[in-house]
């Protein structure tokens, strides 16, 4: 069935004039000093009802009962559990407990159109009424503000400005199933970016409801550092716009404020935890010094590895190289990088019953770097020798799927291996079948190009 766009009228300026300034560069521009990610003249800013998420609402494709069902299980698990390792009742009650924290935002203030969290920033909640405090020194108001970030609870943080790109075009509301204008203050500066990092035994057990407890919680966890930070910033004088999944792109702001690079699999590679990080963001205009871009050699190790693309299970993420190719209208459009297809990603979802973690699971970064050996690996891939650290990641065997049971039994030591993983090296023939993909994609495009 055709896909129909929400309500997006030539009678809401408010919508479309956002929607026409695209802030395309004359020429390819590099972001944030990465070699895998650039920004071409022909991009556009995203809108958010492309998002795959709010297409479950809207788009006739994908809002069907199944979709409804996986939305539901959430808070109502009957919906999806089954006895089947790491899906039983147990696995779904463990991982909707911490979705509590996140729905009670998002259900607040659905009366005035609002998700929060999801489509829309947090609430302020009594905003302080208080004249801006000086700051004479932005170096020192950006230690302050990162170690009052960690002490809420947040693992990395850097600070980056504020870049009008990254801010979606236009909002989306499911209870009205159309666009809205994303309203923000005047002046906004800076983005502070904080990753809070995912639990490592659970992703462990990916794909599976009992992993699906670690971004779970990772999403409680920014909720309670979101509100809590932006509110301190709101005490001193100044604007506090608290982001989580809503208003701006998470991963670009986190590269261009150092949290890591960008991998493979679409998703920031940090240096201590890999990619097993949930992301936040708070927009202000309050004075405080940027952070760089890092050089992790994340790039050069995937272009070296395929783990991530190799065991994706309905083979959604890029085999090859980056590309401004888009698989529909949930990409990006003009951005040379790694593309993933999302719809291919929230299908699998939705036919498993929960989100799937395999390419965080199986990265080479995700290794906990508490142990001698977990040290020199981590050290190995930001060096020449990083082929020979994926060879000794292979072996090791790290990357392989673990039991929910096993999980619950906390016996590390005869955790059973339920499914081994596919190794680091390139699938030429998983890589030729997404390739053919793509023919077929860019034919039947310009099929329905000249039609018009």
């Amino acid at each position: 069935m055709a896909e129909a766009d929400p309500d997006l009228s030539a009678e809401r300026p408010d919508v479309w004039a956002p929607r026409r300034r695209k802030l395309a560069p004359s020429k390819p521009e590099a972001f944030a000093k990465q070699d895998t990610l650039s920004i071409t003249p022909d991009f556009e800013r995203f809108e958010q009802h492309n998002d795959m998420f709010c297409r479950g609402f809207w788009d006739r494709d994908f809002s069907n009962k199944n979709v409804a069902k996986f939305f539901r299980s959430f808070v109502k698990p009957s919906e999806r559990f089954r006895d089947k390792d790491g899906f039983t009742q147990r696995d779904y009650a463990l991982r909707n407990g911490p979705w509590v924290v996140t729905e009670m935002f998002a259900e607040m203030y659905k009366s005035r159109n609002q998700r929060d969290g999801f489509w829309d920033p947090f609430t302020a909640h009594i905003p302080p009424k208080v004249a801006p405090m000086p700051v004479e020194d932005p170096a020192k108001a950006a230690r302050d503000v990162k170690r009052i970030a960690k002490l809420y609870g947040a693992d990395l943080v850097g600070i980056t400005d504020y870049d009008e790109r990254l801010t979606y075009a236009s909002g989306y509301s499911a209870r009205s199933n159309s666009c809205k204008a994303i309203d923000l203050p005047e002046g906004l500066t800076n983005v502070i970016v904080f990753a809070k990092s995912m639990d490592y035994d659970l992703i462990r057990t990916s794909p599976s409801a009992t992993a699906s407890t670690a971004p779970a919680m990772g999403y409680a966890h920014d909720a309670t550092i979101l509100l809590a930070l932006a509110q301190y910033i709101r005490s001193l004088g100044y604007e506090a716009v608290a982001n989580q999944n809503d208003t701006t792109l998470a991963i670009p702001y986190a590269v261009k404020a150092g949290l890591g690079e960008y991998g493979r699999s679409g998703l920031v590679v940090t240096k201590k935890y890999g990619s097993r990080v949930r992301l936040a963001r708070i927009l202000t205009n309050m004075p405080l010094a940027h952070d760089t871009p890092k050089s992790l050699g994340v790039a050069a190790t995937c272009n070296a590895c395929r783990r991530c693309a190799n065991n994706c299970p309905p083979q959604a993420i890029d085999h090859g190289d980056p590309s401004d190719f888009v698989y529909n209208r949930s990409n990006i459009k003009g951005v040379k990088k790694w593309t993933t297809d999302g719809e291919k990603c929230f299908t699998f979802w939705v036919s498993k019953g929960t989100d799937c973690a395999n390419c965080i699971r199986t990265c080479p970064y995700n290794k906990p770097t508490n142990s001698a050996l977990g040290k020199t690996i981590r050290w190995m891939l930001g060096t020449p020798l990083r082929k020979w650290a994926l060879k000794l990641d292979d072996r090791l065997r790290w990357h392989d799927q673990k039991s929910g049971e096993g999980w619950w039994r906390g016996d590390k030591k005869h955790w059973e291996t339920v499914a081994k993983a596919e190794d680091h090296p390139l699938n030429s023939r998983k890589y030729e079948m997404q390739m053919r993909l793509r023919k077929v994609l860019e034919k039947k495009r310009a099929k329905e190009k000249a039609e018009l």
